[in-house]
């Protein structure tokens, strides 16, 4: 489901911002010739720049805008000062003015991606183009464009920046132990009530014509794509992968990307240009084109075909997770070992059907920040309980049966290190990641140039941007 990210929102009109200037006019008459006017263009400041990172402006409109757009939201914005506004976007600009020194390239393609997919989302949320250039206050589609194109090429540079400083920063063990013991007893942190969930997935079969008619069809496109057609275009079309059909397809990947095995396989096997022909993934039938190696990342563009499933198979799959749920509820067999010699779904078959939290790689779900789908399911289940059959649709996948059980709950407590060990070591590395990125932007502060207007040194900034 789609729904309004005001923080998105808020990124946009912010960055909008700091790139726009408003330029007046003002007709000046001639004191010593009164018969003689003359029309003089005279810049008068509307909206000065108040900082300069390298070679990015920050303006004084961009900090009343934030003001505005998160009042706007409902944040109180009474604690925030002036100066932490100025702050956090002296950061930002920092991050993109290095990544530009540090030759971070954003190709121009990717970015023309993005902007596609944020004015569609745009004009989806707010109702048609006009609307969202009377929201963001531009006079024509364009000038929108223009300035979102640079606003998402900025804001890119600045993401990218701000992973090359923390990816090779890693957690050992020993520095964990030292970090929980460094926490005072009474400072340590409380985590929330959480739960670990198991499940068993029922997938209806697939007839061998299905299969063939999908494979078929894709070598198909493969074949019009290479004769001159639009790879792009007909993944928009023909792809069953809703969360890349609007890009055309398009992921940008690496090795520690969390796809799937044969994916990443076949998609790093292929040089650029090259498209691959069908093969499978538990998800159904792939094509990838690459469109750019980067080092270790690959651009590619890929279509799912998911073989069509007939009501009759889908019928067959509810009946076999019904009587597996059955034959759990008497007692001739464990949750765990149904799932392990039954279960469709290979991720977590060899684990007993336990579910992995796909925020925190450990089986915990915090209840308030589980998915709220997730939470519905097992919300109200009772110790030992196993839900009814669910009919889980997925996008990607498609349609499955599935049954749900709680195999442990986990009450609000104190930090424990052996119990916590995960969540502490995230928060070791946390730690260590910020005290990179403060050394990074310490150092890089005193080589960049940067200019703090007059009216904003004496704020007390945690950096030394004024030098």
């Amino acid at each position: 489901m789609k729904f309004i990210n005001s923080r998105f929102i808020l990124t946009i009109v912010v960055a909008i911002c700091s790139i726009c200037s408003i330029n007046s006019q003002e007709i000046i008459k001639d004191s010593v010739k009164p018969k003689a006017k003359s029309v003089l263009p005279k810049k008068i400041k509307i909206d000065g720049i108040i900082a300069t990172v390298g070679d990015y402006n920050i303006l004084d409109s961009d900090i009343d805008k934030t003001y505005l757009e998160l009042s706007s939201q409902g944040y109180s914005v009474k604690d925030i000062t002036r100066c932490q506004m100025l702050s956090n976007l002296l950061d930002d600009k920092l991050y993109a003015h290095q990544a530009v020194q540090d030759s971070i390239t954003i190709g121009d393609g990717e970015v023309k991606e993005k902007m596609g997919e944020q004015i569609a989302y745009m004009v989806e949320q707010l109702g048609s183009m006009d609307k969202v250039l009377q929201y963001f206050k531009k006079d024509n589609e364009d000038e929108f464009r223009a300035e979102l194109f640079d606003i998402i090429k900025t804001n890119k540079l600045t993401a990218e920046m701000k992973r090359k400083i923390v990816d090779g920063v890693e957690i050992t063990p020993e520095e964990t132990r030292t970090f929980f013991k460094s926490i005072p007893t009474k400072d340590l942190p409380v985590f929330g009530a959480e739960m670990e969930v198991a499940q068993i997935v029922v997938a209806p079969k697939v007839t061998e014509e299905e299969k063939q008619k999908v494979i078929k069809r894709l070598k198909e496109i493969k074949a019009e794509v290479l004769a001159g057609a639009s790879f792009k275009t007909r993944a928009v079309i023909y792809t069953d992968d809703r969360a890349s059909a609007p890009s055309g397809g398009f992921y940008k990947i690496n090795r520690k990307t969390q796809f799937v095995k044969e994916f990443k396989d076949v998609a790093f096997s292929l040089a650029e240009g090259e498209i691959s022909e069908p093969f499978e993934t538990e998800y159904g039938y792939h094509i990838i084109m690459v469109e750019k190696i980067k080092g270790q990342e690959v651009e590619l563009r890929h279509i799912l075909m998911i073989p069509k499933v007939s009501a009759e198979a889908l019928k067959e799959a509810k009946e076999k997770i019904t009587l597996i749920k059955k034959r759990i509820e008497d007692g001739e067999i464990t949750f765990a070992d149904a799932a392990r010699t039954m279960s469709d779904e290979k991720e977590t078959r060899a684990n007993g059907g336990v579910l992995i939290n796909p925020q925190t790689q450990d089986t915990h779900f915090e209840l308030t920040k589980m998915d709220p789908t997730l939470y519905s399911e097992v919300s109200n289940l009772k110790d030992g309980a196993i839900t009814q059959p669910i009919l889980d649709d997925d996008p990607r996948a498609g349609k499955k049966y599935k049954i749900i059980t709680v195999t442990n709950r986990i009450n609000e407590h104190t930090a424990d290190y052996a119990g916590d060990y995960t969540k502490i070591k995230d928060l070791a590395l946390k730690e260590k990641q910020i005290k990179a990125i403060a050394k990074w932007t310490k150092e890089k502060i005193q080589e960049t140039y940067i200019k703090i207007n007059a009216d904003y040194k004496d704020c007390s900034f945690a950096n030394n941007w004024v030098k």
